[in-house]
């Protein structure tokens, strides 16, 4: 099969390549990829970043999500069947969607939402668990609280702000004056221009804040958030807590509680619980969110769709910073 890979870490060019389709276990699926979608990890992993907590061999297939129909099924396999329309992530260790086929495990995929394009499913699941385990799982917020999400008009926060309204929560979000009309279009309550506002001179009182920046702007985050609030970043830095959760061992858990001396201080100062989210794939949370979709409560946000043979130009897109809303690879 044709696949686009890469040969060692750093910032280098996807490679076309023709590479054997991966085998189907007892518990697998093996999809022919219709779509995928880029995501901040893709470049995250080719730069090795990430190498603390994933250890990969090369070559290496990227991708982290995708929308396709079911080939072959594995011997044990008993939620779908040959022809079924699905999407999913991927477990962290069978990533490779940056491919025409991938073989994956049958807790880690659903059914396509009916009323969406094989483009339009591949957009949803890396943001949407994301947001769904960010705003559900750790955050636990309610109807009528508020919650300040970063980067609104990125691809997780357009995502991540439609989900919060299905909540009944209260939105801020951040983004700039070229973001403004979609952030409002898909719900948020109070908008502001982080290129001439401070977000953390406006916000108060805040029951939660879903950070996908990290740095300078996750530190501000803490004095927007009230005493026993929370702030949950997929950008930020892993700290023990993480490490321990994730059983990263002892020696790496230490590295974390060192490296994240500055955070765990500003969550003693203001009495808020800092939470680095490194998601996981779920089928049954994608069926959830397919609900949600069906009937309408959230719609994809793509900004625009690449052949599969453009792939590294669609990587320096997302990179760029300028998208608004998710870029997909189609490959079918």
């Amino acid at each position: 099969m044709k696949a686009m890979i890469i040969k060692k870490y750093g910032n280098s060019p996807l490679q076309l390549a023709d590479i054997p389709t991966p085998a189907v276990g007892d518990y697998d699926v093996l999809a022919e990829i219709h779509a995928a979608s880029i995501n901040p990890i893709d470049f995250k992993v080719r730069d090795g970043k990430v190498r603390t907590l994933l250890k990969y061999n090369m070559p290496l297939v990227l991708g982290n999500d995708f929308s396709g129909i079911v080939i072959q099924v594995g011997k044990n396999v008993k939620k779908f069947k040959i022809g079924d329309e699905i999407y999913g992530r991927p477990r962290k260790d069978r990533i490779g969607t940056f491919a025409e086929y991938i073989s994956v495990h049958e807790e880690d995929i659903a059914l396509k939402p009916h009323n969406l394009s094989f483009e339009e499913a591949a957009s949803i699941p890396l943001v949407g668990l994301t947001s769904y385990q960010a705003l559900h799982d750790i955050l636990q917020l309610t109807a009528g609280q508020k919650v300040l999400i970063q980067a609104g008009a990125g691809g997780v926060g357009t995502f991540a702000i439609q989900l919060a309204k299905t909540m009944g929560i209260y939105v801020a979000t951040t983004t700039s004056d070229a973001g403004a009309e979609l952030v409002k279009s898909l719900g948020a309550d109070q908008i502001i221009n982080y290129k001439t506002e401070a977000f953390d001179k406006i916000l108060q009182n805040y029951d939660g804040v879903f950070d996908t920046i990290g740095g300078e702007t996750l530190e501000k985050a803490f004095k927007t958030v009230k005493q026993g609030g929370q702030i949950v970043s997929v950008s930020g830095l892993p700290n023990a807590r993480f490490g321990k959760e994730y059983g990263a061992g002892f020696i790496k858990t230490n590295i974390f509680r060192l490296i994240t001396r500055k955070l765990s201080k500003l969550e003693a100062k203001h009495k808020v619980k800092y939470s680095f989210l490194f998601m996981k794939p779920s089928g049954s949370q994608l069926e959830v969110i397919s609900e949600l979709i069906e009937s309408g409560q959230i719609k994809p946000v793509i900004d625009q769709v690449f052949p599969f043979l453009e792939a590294q130009k669609a990587m320096e897109y997302s990179e760029s910073g300028r998208a608004k809303g998710k870029i997909i690879l189609k490959i079918k």
